[in-house]
């Protein structure tokens, strides 16, 4: 059960509350701060408040005794297009401006190496095998902004929400290309976006799709998206044409999945598609992180951490891997444990 809303939620009291962000984002767009409430932007809200309420309740307004919005296909191609296009050119060329001299030899390559791909529109799929603390998240922030300073469309979307929290604008995959959610078990799946939908127009129109964390994905994420693009864009070629970018690190978390084995897990990985075969590699190595630190003890950890995940580690009979002696600490209690993870954190706290 669940409780009825105020059915004043958009009435004069409310409704430019509920509304003030999306008049932010419509003068942000057309550079012209004058502009000021409408009706237009009213109904924007209330299909939001409703898309919310089908979500969590799969039922409309219209059960909660409130007014329903008006869904023109306008009104719904609009929203989607106007969330892709809500950046400001002016903010997005200034952080590329600033941060682009930034980058190290590296990440410089790689970036630009999938402007160019940009530049060319002919598609393209690539992988960026990035251990932690080599800036891979500085190098695609980057590339968003670099598509988006030019008015383009660039969808950025992460297996989980904490890494999508990290990306400008970023979503999960399966919010995005609403994937099934026992697509495991599926190996025909298929997105859940209809071809005349408003997101299928952005995926028309977009110029480049990235999916950090990719590795936390089942392979039949990225077969139903490749079918899904196809489909949309009319085309035989890979994704349909459209450029995609992956990034992640195999080392770290692979598909989880229920009840499965060694070789179940491997099965499930984006490697362990057909589609693998068609990826551009390309690899962070550096780890920005560690030079910043300027710390011996900081340097053999990280390399520690790659030759584990290489498997490059002494194994023992029992099939675990045998730690360096240095790689941890061992706590002989809780308090311990504590101290060593939180120094002098009664004295922090109290002050």
């Amino acid at each position: 059960m669940f409780p009825s809303p105020s059915t004043d939620i958009m009435g004069n009291s409310q409704k430019d509350s509920m509304t003030d962000d999306i008049l932010h984002q419509h003068r942000i767009r057309c550079h012209d701060p004058t502009i000021t409430f409408s009706d237009e932007m009213y109904n924007e809200a209330l299909i939001a408040i409703e898309d919310l309420c089908i979500v969590i309740a799969n039922l409309p307004l219209s059960n909660f005794g409130m007014n329903s919005p008006n869904r023109t296909a306008s009104d719904l191609i609009n929203t989607e297009m106007n969330r892709e296009l809500q950046y400001s050119t002016v903010e997005m060329a200034a952080i590329v401006a600033r941060n682009v001299p930034l980058l190290n030899e590296e990440q410089r390559t790689i970036y630009d190496r999938i402007m160019l791909a940009v530049s060319a529109g002919q598609g393209g799929f690539f992988f960026l095998d990035a251990p932690g603390g080599t800036g891979k998240t500085f190098v695609i922030s980057l590339i968003l902004a670099e598509i988006r300073s030019n008015n383009g469309i660039a969808l950025a979307v992460a297996s989980s929400g904490i890494a999508a929290t990290l990306l400008d604008g970023g979503r999960t995959a399966h919010s995005v290309f609403k994937l099934p959610l026992n697509i495991q078990n599926n190996p025909d799946a298929v997105c859940n976006i209809k071809k005349q939908s408003s997101m299928a127009t952005v995926l028309k129109r977009c110029k480049i799709i990235i999916w950090d964390e990719c590795t936390m994905a089942h392979k039949h994420s990225l077969e139903a998206l490749n079918r899904i693009l196809k489909d949309i864009k009319n085309s035989d070629k890979l994704f349909g044409g459209t450029l995609l970018v992956l990034s992640g690190d195999f080392r770290q978390t692979l598909p989880v999945i229920p009840r499965s084995t060694y070789a179940d897990e491997i099965n499930a990985c984006l490697k362990s598609s057909p589609l693998w075969r068609n990826v551009e590699k390309l690899q962070l190595k550096i780890n920005m992180r560690v030079q910043m630190l300027q710390d011996p003890s900081a340097e053999t950890f990280s390399k520690q951490l790659l030759d584990i995940g290489d498997g490059k580690v002494a194994i023992d009979e029992t099939g675990y891997v045998k730690l360096p002696t240095d790689f941890c600490t061992i706590a002989d209690s809780q308090d311990t444990l504590i101290e060593q993870i939180f120094p002098d954190v009664h004295t922090v706290h109290k002050s």
